[in-house]
């Protein structure tokens, strides 16, 4: 039986979405058009669990590149109006339309003059009434047997609000660029690490010349612990790469092996990479390669630094 219950709760809310996905048209575009247009910031309010959703479309819509918060309508119309200005928007959600503490605080926004949304499922309440744009929810029952508890039309509350807020940020142009810039922490954030970011530079660099003997070259290396040194010509420009595994086999096939200069034993050129390429890109180039480290160089094969493995395993890229 309670699996019954589950299975009519989800289908109840799957239509709720699947109607919504039929009916949208004009009135979710005009909605975009003034979010989009706000020269401030987008004030989402609703009551009880609306309000609820409201907090999470605010978050949703401040991540993708506008402007956002929660304003609570009963601590509005108590002092909290003040965090409106004159260049904000409110989107006001409300599956009745009728909802006291909202309409109480319509009434003030309608005499500050600031734009307003609603989201209800009645076109003919009160709310829908008063606003520039109503967001039809068209939600008739709710998933709860008693259809009291507030599920179907949350549903649909939550899914129409991330299409508008999905609409704004693509009329915006927003970016894979722009959301590294508002998510930096958290595993999101570390997607879109550079590896200029994480790189080894300046004196973290293990830096010799072609003519460096190989007895300074190791010393060079154990230095900078990475395991690798970078040959570089008068100009910084990379000419080759010297690895732990070099050296290895060097003492196995030389009987002098310090009596060489770098420029005798590196390799040339190197695995090299970008600094603004993203981190995750240059751990698939690790990984495809099967090395521990990167050569990071700028369009003139100028040395920048170093990106070794264990650079990526410190951010928990893996």
């Amino acid at each position: 039986m309670s699996l019954e219950v589950a299975r009519r709760v989800l289908e109840t809310e799957a239509e709720a979405i699947r109607r919504l996905a039929e009916t949208v048209g004009e009135e979710l575009e005009r909605a975009a058009e003034m979010v989009a247009a706000c020269t401030g910031r987008v004030v989402w309010t609703g009551m009880g669990k609306s309000g609820i959703v409201c907090r999470k479309l605010a978050a949703t819509m401040a991540s993708t590149g506008t402007p956002a918060l929660f304003l609570h309508p009963a601590e509005a119309i108590h002092g909290d109006l003040g965090m409106v200005t004159d260049d904000d928007l409110v989107v006001a959600v409300s599956n009745s339309g009728g909802t006291e503490e909202i309409l109480r605080l319509v009434e003030v926004l309608r005499r500050l003059d600031i734009p307003l949304i609603a989201m209800t499922s009645n076109p003919s309440s009160a709310l829908a009434r008063e606003a520039d744009v109503h967001l039809d929810l068209g939600v008739r029952r709710e998933a709860c047997p008693l259809n009291l508890a507030p599920t179907a039309s949350t549903t649909a509350a939550m899914a129409l609000g991330d299409a508008l807020c999905i609409m704004v940020s693509v009329r915006k142009g927003f970016r894979e660029e722009d959301f590294a810039r508002l998510h930096p922490g958290g595993r999101l954030g570390k997607r879109f690490l550079r590896v200029g970011e994480l790189m080894h530079a300046g004196d973290g660099v293990p830096r010799v010349a072609p003519e460096t003997p190989m007895k300074d070259v190791i010393y060079e290396m154990s230095r900078k612990g990475l395991g690798v040194a970078t040959v570089q010509d008068g100009e910084g420009r990379l000419l080759g790469v010297i690895t732990d595994g070099d050296l290895r086999r060097l003492m196995e096939r030389e009987a002098d092996p310090l009596r060489l200069t770098a420029g005798d034993v590196m390799h040339p050129g190197g695995v090299t990479i970008r600094p603004d390429v993203l981190a995750t890109a240059a751990l698939r180039l690790l990984e495809e390669r099967r090395i521990t480290s990167l050569m990071v160089t700028d369009e003139e094969d100028r040395v920048q630094g170093v990106l070794h493995l264990h650079d990526l395993w410190g951010v928990g890229l893996f």
